[in-house]
């Protein structure tokens, strides 16, 4: 057999699978408060209509390969209702089988063998993989402490794309006050295209409201959105998604879907509708319970913040490391530097955590600290 393809070679170690490996060897008793996986399942209405569709003798078919019309206008209403947001749902509105799936494709869409992607650092690690199937070149982009990119030390040559993501994974910052004007001139100054990843856009705290990206004057002029039924509805392994905003951009990623899938199960954008339309009393009451958690974990943990996200980032004592915490004291942590240099030092801790293995693991981090 020949080698591998270049880009095949290209792609970095999974971070998280090789992290989920690490914890595994370690052992049936340990708690793992580092993993990101919705510990609530979607509203009953939800599964209701997947199973209800699914017996539809006439969705078993190839769907169509831009997704239902009526898929793309329930979230479009939902972003006129929610985020002030007007969108055209034919031609604004991309679906795709999870926003994973989507950080990638775009990065197809948007950049050339060589062209710059700058990515936030800390930052969510798959916007790395993306970077390297397109055969472009990952630019850090630092992250002040309150979440701000340095767009001042960024290049101006050869950028195809700015990846940002409000509420941040990991460093848990809502968008800061400006953030969203600043990078929507640096996309017209450069060319660059804003990717704006709003997975969490609804779990946002201490009252502050959810605020989109595409709400901001210009921004679908030189970006889009992508939003996750992940997060808001407890839909993570669903794989359903939406790309949002730029009209060519959406073209683009419908372009290429025509080529390599053949749409998606009609059942589960059925089921997207459901949540989309239905009722969204689950959207308020998953971020009360994700916000309780959250304070539990700011009371114990010293310096950890969390202003949205269904995560906390806070720092390691001196001494404290991700393989002591493991070994020594059977608790899991996500560590820092998996997510960029600047991420060195800290570590995540998941929300997502059922509330006695969370405080079992609260208990060992602490005791592991020597708070106890």
């Amino acid at each position: 057999m020949r080698p591998r393809p270049d880009r095949i070679e290209r792609l970095p170690e999974q971070y998280f699978t090789s992290l989920l490996a690490r914890v595994s060897a370690a052992g049936p008793d340990v708690i793992d408060v580092g993993r990101g996986n919705p510990d609530v399942p979607p509203p009953a209405h939800v599964i209701e209509a997947l199973t209800t569709s699914a017996h539809d003798s006439t969705v078993h078919g190839y769907p169509p390969f831009a997704g239902l019309r009526r898929a793309k206008e329930a979230i479009a209403a939902r972003y006129a209702d929610v985020y002030g947001v007007e969108l055209d749902p034919e031609r604004e509105v991309a679906i795709l089988p999870g926003t994973t799936t989507a950080l990638v494709e775009l990065a197809l869409v948007l950049a050339n063998a060589g062209d710059r992607i700058l990515l936030p650092d800390p930052g969510y690690p798959d916007y790395n993989s993306a970077v390297a199937l397109a055969g472009a070149e990952r630019v850090a982009l630092p992250l002040g402490d309150d979440g701000r990119p340095d767009l001042d030390g960024a290049p101006r040559e050869r950028v195809a794309a700015v990846y940002l993501n409000y509420p941040a994974n990991p460093a848990a910052v809502a968008a800061p006050p400006g953030v969203f004007e600043e990078v929507i001139a640096f996309g017209r100054e450069t060319g660059a295209a804003i990717v704006h990843d709003f997975a969490y856009g609804d779990l946002v705290f201490d009252g502050r409201r959810p605020q989109s990206f595409l709400a901001v004057e210009g921004a679908r002029e030189v970006g889009v959105e992508m939003f996750s039924l992940s997060k808001s509805y407890g839909m993570a392994g669903w794989r359903l998604g939406f790309v949002l905003g730029n009209e060519e951009i959406v073209a683009r990623l419908n372009r290429l879907q025509e080529h390599n899938r053949s749409g998606i199960f009609v059942p589960l954008q059925r089921a997207a509708i459901a949540a989309l339309t239905g009722p969204q009393e689950t959207v308020a009451e998953r971020r009360v319970l994700y916000e309780g958690r959250r304070d539990r974990v700011l009371a114990l943990i010293p310096g950890a913040r969390c202003e949205g996200t269904f995560f906390v980032w806070f720092p390691l004592p001196d001494g404290v490391t991700f393989e002591l915490l493991l070994d020594e004291h059977g608790v899991a942590v996500a560590p820092g530097e998996g997510f960029g240099e600047r991420g060195r030092g800290f570590a995540r801790i998941s929300l997502a955590t059922a509330d006695g293995r969370l405080d079992e693991g609260l208990r060992r981090l602490r005791e592991a600290f020597g708070e106890e």
